[in-house]
């Protein structure tokens, strides 16, 4: 079974959030990408928790100079994953991101999000958590840490 896991960073959790950095990696091609989203880029685009930026340490400036535009990111995220299902472990988060930028660009998601509560059962779905609790909040590294416990933990009743 072909694996891509996805990971996104915010401005914050809160309802005017937006993502900020993007990443996803298929566990067996290995192929995969991360990019930050300048928000200038969207009008509106301007909620940002200082909180957040300490966790993720992704500073404002940065997305300015190194982020793409959300067009861009759109464009980039549907020519890669186009028809692919794609997992993560924030489900309700993920989503409201990933629909709040395909929405500022009026722009279709080409793809689907599922949680990993769809590929775990609830035991392993707790063990995944106390395993990746000390996340780095990075979302390419949190990918590759998603990959490395959601395989483990389906070896481990195979």
């Amino acid at each position: 079974m072909e694996l891509i896991c996805i990971d996104i960073e915010a401005s914050g959790l809160g309802p005017d959030s937006y993502p900020i950095e993007v990443a996803w990696k298929c566990d067996i091609s290995g192929n995969k990408d991360e990019f930050l989203i300048d928000p200038a880029s969207v009008e509106g685009w301007d909620y940002w928790d200082e909180f957040a930026e300490e966790l993720h340490g992704i500073g404002h400036h940065q997305l300015g100079s190194e982020g793409i535009s959300a067009a861009q990111a759109c464009e980039r995220l549907n020519a890669e994953l186009a028809g692919k299902t794609l997992t993560c472990d924030a489900y309700d988060f993920d989503l409201f991101w990933l629909t709040r930028l395909f929405e500022s660009q009026q722009q279709p998601m080409l793809f689907s999000i599922q949680g990993i509560e769809r590929l775990l059962t609830p035991q392993q779905c707790e063990a995944y958590r106390l395993n990746t609790r000390f996340r780095r909040h990075r979302a390419l590294r949190d990918v590759e840490d998603e990959l490395g416990a959601i395989r483990q933990l389906l070896k481990e009743v195979a």
